[in-house]
């Protein structure tokens, strides 16, 4: 089983929760997981787009699974989630801050029994949902 994980989370795309998408890469990696996302957190003028696209099929592909922040829309994740799920077979928890008034009917709405949605309050339910969903991979 790999111990890497896929983050993914808006780096282009509405960046308003980039502070619990850094969370959730601390928490994995805490967890004693490789997590993999694009280093700085924010948009990557050295690689092509194209190289970008390879990276992250690469990474995804890798990884036992994918953990998502999905609490502002973006395009590029949800590609992600949709790659995740229903190419690759990948379990992905998308994880979504309380203050959200709707979130994307495309997640909330989809019934794989791959994905698990959670809405968070803090640092202590994400730690709850991410050391959860680490469990259940393991399976």
């Amino acid at each position: 089983m790999s111990k890497r994980i896929y983050c993914a989370g808006p780096i282009s795309g509405d960046t308003t929760f980039s502070e619990y998408y850094k969370k959730i890469i601390e928490i994995v990696k805490r967890s004693g997981y490789i997590p993999l996302h694009e280093p700085e957190l924010k948009p990557n003028y050295i690689l092509s787009d194209e190289e970008i696209y390879h990276r992250d099929i690469k990474w995804i592909t890798e990884s036992a699974g994918v953990i998502a922040e999905v609490s502002g829309p973006s395009l590029g994740v949800g590609f992600e989630i949709a790659y995740s799920l229903f190419i690759l077979n990948k379990p992905v928890l998308a994880l979504y801050h309380e203050s959200v008034p709707r979130l994307s009917a495309m997640i909330k709405g989809c019934n794989s029994p791959l994905l698990s949605v959670q809405r968070y309050k803090n640092d202590i339910d994400l730690e709850k949902f991410i050391k959860i969903y680490l469990q259940l991979i393991l399976k």
